[in-house]
C-alpha cells in the first residue's frame, strides 16, 4: 500500500486536489504540496485548515521547487517520502515530473497531456509525442503512471469504457460533450490557466474520423446538443487530449470533442488573436523591451481560481455514444452535472476546478489500496470503471446514464 502524497501545483485545481486529499488523509498519509511560490501553497493549506477537511492526524506542508527540474522534483519526492504524485502544475512540466517518479518510483499521474512551450497545437499522435515514450521505461521501473485523470480527460475515458462493457457490443462513435452553463460575473475571464486556455484554441481541430485524422478551423463546426438540466446549448469540434488515446483503443469508431462556448467568448478570442495577442513567440517593444503577446494577456486577465465566490450556475459534461446492441443501432448518454457554488461552499473552488481535481484524488486513493497500482503506464480507458467511476459518485462527481430506458443513476 503506496502512502504519503504530493501535489505539484498551487492553482484551482490544486485547491480541489488539497481540500480532496486532506478528507481522506487516513488512506493517502502525510500530504505535501509544491509550486515555485511557497506562499500560495500555504494558503491553499490555510483554506484546508479554515475549513477543518483533515480527516485524521497528519502533515500537510508547503515547499517550493522548480518543477521544470527533474533532479529538484526527485529530491522533493525522496525528501517528502511521497508514494504518489497528482501534478496539477501547468501542463509545460508533464514530461520533467514524470521522470522525477520513474527515478524514484513514486506513483504518477496529471490532468492534461503534455505541451511543449514552443509549440502550439501539435499534430497528432499527441501522447506518442511525449508520455508514451516513457512508456517502457515507467513499466521497467514497476511504476504506475495514469495519464489524464482530471475530468476530460479521464472521467470521460471512463465513461467510453463503460459504455462499452456495460451498455453497446459495438461502439461507432463518441462525442464527448463538454458544457459549462455557469457565469462569473466578469467581462472576460478563463476558466482554468489562460495561457493553456488559448493554446488550446489557436491551432487546428483535430478528431479521428473514418479510420483517419480529420482537420478543421477553431469555431468552424458546431452543432446545438440538448442535454439534462442545462438544456440546448451551442458547442464546437474541439481537439482536445482524449481524442488521441480513446482513438487508439477504438480506431473504427469516430472519436470527437465538443466544448461550449457562447458568442462573446468567441468575439474577443477572435479579436486576440487577429491583433497577435495570443501568440507565443516574442515581439519587441518600440521601447525596445521583449514580451510575448499571449503572456501578456495572461497577466491582465482574472486568475481563475479568483472566479469562485462569484460563480452560479452548473455544468454537464458526458460521452454520447452510438452504436449497436442486440444487433439493433443504440445510443446512450454517460455524463456528470456539477454545480459551481456547490463546490466553493465544499472547497472554495469553482465547478471547472472541482471537475477536474477529484478524480485524480479518486485515483490516488485507487492506487494507494492497490486497485490501480498497476506498475505501468496506462490512459484511464485501460483502467476497470467501476471501482472510479462508484468512488467518484462517494466524493462528490455522480455519474448518471441516459438512454432508451430513461435518464438515471449509475451505481455498482
Amino acid at each position: 500500500m503506496k502512502r504519503n502524497l504530493l501535489i505539484i501545483g498551487a492553482g484551482g485545481v490544486a485547491q480541489v486536489v488539497a481540500h480532496k486529499c486532506a478528507q481522506h488523509n487516513d488512506v493517502l498519509g502525510d500530504l505535501h504540496i509544491a509550486s515555485r511560490t511557497k506562499a500560495k501553497c500555504e494558503a491553499i493549506i490555510a483554506s484546508v485548515k479554515e475549513k477543518r477537511a483533515m480527516k485524521g492526524p497528519g502533515r500537510f506542508d508547503a515547499h517550493s521547487v522548480d518543477a521544470m527540474d527533474t533532479d529538484a522534483v526527485a529530491a522533493l519526492i525522496r525528501s517528502t517520502g511521497a508514494g504518489i504524485v497528482i501534478n496539477v502544475g501547468s501542463s509545460f512540466v508533464n514530461m520533467t515530473v514524470l521522470q522525477a517518479c520513474i527515478d524514484t518510483g513514486a506513483a504518477y499521474m496529471d490532468t492534461a497531456i503534455h505541451e511543449d512551450p514552443a509549440k502550439i497545437c501539435e499534430a497528432p499522435p499527441w501522447y506518442g509525442n511525449y508520455e508514451w515514450q516513457r512508456r517502457e521505461a515507467a513499466e521497467k521501473a514497476g511504476v504506475t503512471a495514469i495519464l489524464g485523470v482530471g475530468f476530460d480527460p479521464g472521467v470521460v475515458n471512463a465513461y467510453a469504457r463503460l459504455a462499452e462493457e456495460e451498455y453497446l457490443d459495438r461502439i461507432d462513435s463518441i462525442d464527448i460533450v463538454d458544457i459549462n452553463a455557469g457565469s462569473h460575473g466578469r467581462w472576460f475571464a478563463t476558466n482554468f490557466d489562460p495561457e493553456i486556455n488559448f493554446r488550446e484554441f489557436t491551432g487546428t481541430v483535430y478528431s479521428w474520423q473514418g479510420g483517419a485524422w480529420q482537420s478543421n478551423a477553431m469555431f468552424e463546426v458546431g452543432e446545438v446538443w440538448d442535454l439534462p438540466v442545462v438544456g440546448k446549448q451551442k458547442a464546437y469540434l474541439t481537439g482536445h487530449d482524449e481524442v488521441h488515446s480513446l482513438s487508439a483503443r477504438y480506431p473504427k469508431a469516430d472519436v470527437r470533442f465538443w466544448m461550449g462556448f457562447g458568442d462573446h467568448y468567441i468575439n474577443v478570442f477572435t479579436v486576440l488573436k487577429n491583433l497577435g495577442l495570443l501568440s507565443e513567440k516574442p515581439i519587441r517593444t518600440a521601447e525596445g523591451q521583449e514580451v510575448i503577446p499571449l503572456k501578456v494577456v495572461k497577466a491582465v486577465l482574472p486568475d481563475p481560481a479568483s472566479l469562485a465566490p462569484d460563480y452560479l450556475g452548473k455544468t454537464c459534461i458526458g460521452d454520447v455514444v452510438k452504436g449497436m446492441k442486440d444487433g439493433k443501432p443504440a445510443e446512450v448518454f454517460i455524463y456528470n452535472v456539477a454545480d459551481h457554488r456547490e463546490a466553493y461552499d465544499e472547497v472554495g473552488a469553482q465547478g471547472i476546478s472541482y471537475t477536474a481535481g477529484v478524480p485524480p484524488v479518486v485515483a490516488a486513493i485507487l492506487i494507494a489500496k492497490g486497485t490501480w497500482d498497476v506498475g505501468r503506464m496506462v490512459n484511464v480507458e485501460e483502467l476497470d470503471p467501476r471501482p472510479f467511476i462508484a468512488l467518484l459518485t462517494r466524493m462528490g462527481l455522480p455519474t448518471r446514464v441516459r438512454d432508451a430506458k430513461g435518464d438515471r443513476p449509475v451505481e455498482f
